[in-house]
């Protein structure tokens, strides 16, 4: 399955001498891949086309087959949240939320990941829930998905500390955990680990594909250490024109 196609894109920022051109990218489900490029090359800003965050001035990209040009923002909003878990560089966790809640968020935004994460519960979806009772063993079904992220990342016995007591490394893995709940289709990375150690950087990237491969999820990951590139089926470069 496509995840993600790109065809034909064209990106310029107004008064910009140069700008992105892609002729034809795609990533199908499971698959990883690495891009590259010098700094200012645009490869954030094809993340962030990636994403819809931005659209482009020619061609097309499809998320989970359906075209972002053809969608109002809410609906891109929409889309974007459902399918893709976010690690970024600076990591964004909201530092007066727990761990765990922090992990929840995503459950918070969006039904599609909120519907995945009910692994436990009796209770195939909301809609059925008719009393409090199974409201509650849907909520609590839902935290044991987050704990279970957090269990596979080290980080279980974290889970009530408040995000801003946490070590970089952790709040890292923390970022992971959130960017993982409720099985999103595509994760895309934004040098999440420029700020670890050599020891650090290796065991996160083992961590981060490990559990992409758990959940099935395609990813993307920008960075400017090549070295990393040993951990992807595919480099690909990004470069202005």
């Amino acid at each position: 399955m496509i995840v993600l196609e790109c065809k034909g894109v064209e990106f310029c920022y107004p008064n910009a001498t140069s700008g992105l051109e892609i002729k034809h990218f795609e990533l199908k489900a499971g698959e990883s891949v690495f891009l590259t490029g010098p700094s200012g090359s645009g490869k954030t800003t094809f993340l962030n086309l990636c994403a819809g965050v931005l659209l482009p001035q020619k061609g097309s990209i499809d998320l989970m087959g359906k075209p972002f040009h053809s969608l109002s923002e809410g609906q891109r909003d929409r889309l974007r949240v459902d399918h893709i878990g976010f690690v970024f560089q600076q990591f964004n966790l909201l530092p007066y939320l727990s761990v765990l809640d922090n992990v929840l968020l995503p459950a918070h935004f969006s039904e599609r990941r909120r519907g995945n994460s009910l692994v436990r519960s009796g209770v195939k979806s909301e809609h059925q829930a008719t009393d409090q009772s199974a409201h509650q063993s849907i909520q609590q079904s839902i935290e044991q998905s987050a704990h279970d992220c957090l269990e596979a990342l080290g980080l279980q016995d974290l889970a009530e500390r408040k995000a801003a007591h946490l070590s970089v490394g952790q709040q890292q893995r923390v970022a992971v955990a959130r960017a993982l709940l409720g099985k999103p289709d595509l994760i895309i990375a934004d040098e999440p680990s420029s700020a670890l150690d050599d020891d650090n950087q290796r065991q996160f990237m083992h961590l981060l594909l490990e559990q992409c491969h758990n959940t099935g999820a395609a990813l993307m990951m920008v960075s400017h250490d090549l070295r990393l590139g040993e951990y992807f089926q595919r480099h690909e470069k990004v470069g202005l024109v």
